[in-house]
């Protein structure tokens, strides 16, 4: 997406990233995204923190911090560091309090939801882990679930279909993706919508979940040179 002046839109204007904590919840693509936009704010020359409140694995190529005074020493010369603490599984978990966390970085963004890889994502009760600093909620949603079947496309399947008052053989809508995470509540918790894999035909199911998320909505895909694609707010398409 260009702007008014050309250029093209960055992740952080698009997702409005405030200085502080963003956490990333929903289905697949979530690491990818942090990376992404970690290494743009790194690029402006801010000084940012990639971490967990779950698990993650640690992205590859980044320097990676397993203590806090390690994390601080890195972020002297590093301008994006990882931070966590080894688990038995190879991923990493949260090696401190968010409180402790937060005053090493200008910018700290949380992967705070594990969705196995599968573009939709329904909670249990005691997910996602959201920290309460927390000043950005996005929540990534991949388009390529959408026309698939909630048995393969849905991470916790019985609870998406239950949030939409079907079975796990129904094929999921665009609708019925803005619906689910509207039932989760996360409209009024503010949550920005980032639409990852708009690309050929999953650019018109992106566009008709947009039109149905009362707030702000990011159409873009990851695996391209230019990520962000379209900005919709209250489900209108905005001009930039």
């Amino acid at each position: 997406m260009l702007r008014g002046d050309g250029r093209p839109m960055k992740i952080r204007e698009a997702l409005q990233i405030p200085r502080g904590l963003t956490a990333v919840i929903g289905g697949g693509g979530k690491s990818t995204l942090l990376l992404r936009l970690g290494r743009e704010l790194a690029k402006d020359g801010e000084r940012v923190l990639l971490c967990t409140s779950t698990h993650m694995f640690a992205p590859p190529g980044i320097p990676l911090a397993t203590t806090l005074p390690r994390a601080a020493a890195l972020l002297e010369s590093d301008r994006l560091v990882c931070f966590g603490c080894p688990g038995e599984d190879g991923k990493l978990t949260q090696g401190a309090p968010m409180e402790d966390i937060l005053p090493l970085a200008t910018y700290v963004l949380c992967e705070a939801d594990g969705s196995k890889g599968l573009p939709l994502k329904a909670h249990a009760s005691y997910e996602p882990n959201v920290p309460r600093e927390t000043k950005r909620l996005v929540y990534v949603v991949g388009l390529d679930g959408i026309g698939e079947r909630i048995a393969v496309a849905a991470h916790r399947p019985a609870c998406y279909a239950a949030l939409l008052g079907t079975d796990a053989e129904h094929r999921v809508t665009p609708r019925d993706a803005a619906a689910a995470i509207r039932k989760e509540g996360y409209e009024a918790a503010g949550a920005v919508l980032f639409l990852n894999k708009a690309e050929g035909e999953r650019l018109a199911w992106g566009w008709q979940v947009a039109a149905h998320w009362p707030g702000r909505a990011v159409i873009a895909a990851l695996q391209s040179p230019e990520v962000i694609g379209e900005v919709w707010e209250n489900g209108t398409k905005q001009e930039m």
